[in-house]
């Protein structure tokens, strides 16, 4: 896999202020190296879980840890998607998502949980060979979606602290 440049984290103006939740679980590590580190980690803290231990909910309309993980999976795909067009100077407004819905409606609760291990590990494969094929200008690129203007470098940097944000409440509230 190519290497992209060496990419700053966004500053707070790139993105709404919601994401910082996310953004500043990377700090100031290299995008590309974290998202591949931290995707390998989840893959094996997830693969260290039972089937049993997937479907607990840790309080009654909680999302299941596989349902978690799917909605993980879900949400990199439509931020990636956004990478995408916005690295390809698109300037559609891109609609926002309700993720409720899709974890209702999503197939996850269906899957053994090392078939959504698997998934996560494509989508995150993907991910990563999107992200290193980006050059310099491309990265700094912005887009709107849901009526607020994001750069393609914050849309990396979120997808990798989204997972890490999902996987350090499973390991405090689920485990």
């Amino acid at each position: 896999m190519s290497s992209a440049p060496a990419i700053a984290p966004p500053d707070a103006s790139e993105y709404a202020s919601y994401y910082n939740t996310y953004i500043s679980l990377v700090g100031g590590r290299d995008i590309l190296a974290t998202l591949k580190q931290v995707g390998g980690e989840a893959a094996s803290f997830y693969s260290g879980l039972s089937e049993e231990q997937a479907d607990h909910r840790y309080a009654p309309g909680k999302w299941t840890i596989r349902e978690v993980l799917g909605h993980v999976i879900d949400t990199e795909r439509i931020m990636t998607y956004r990478a995408l067009r916005f690295s390809r100077n698109d300037a559609a407004n891109l609609p926002g998502f309700d993720q409720d819905p899709y974890v209702q409606y999503g197939p996850y609760g269906r899957f053994p949980l090392p078939d959504l291990i698997d998934e996560f590990s494509c989508v995150r494969q993907a991910s990563l060979f999107l992200f290193s094929r980006l050059d310099e200008a491309a990265w700094m690129r912005a887009g709107t979606a849901d009526n607020k203007q994001i750069t393609v470098r914050s849309l990396a940097y979120i997808v990798a602290g989204h997972e890490l944000h999902h996987r350090k409440i499973v390991q405090e509230k689920y485990l």
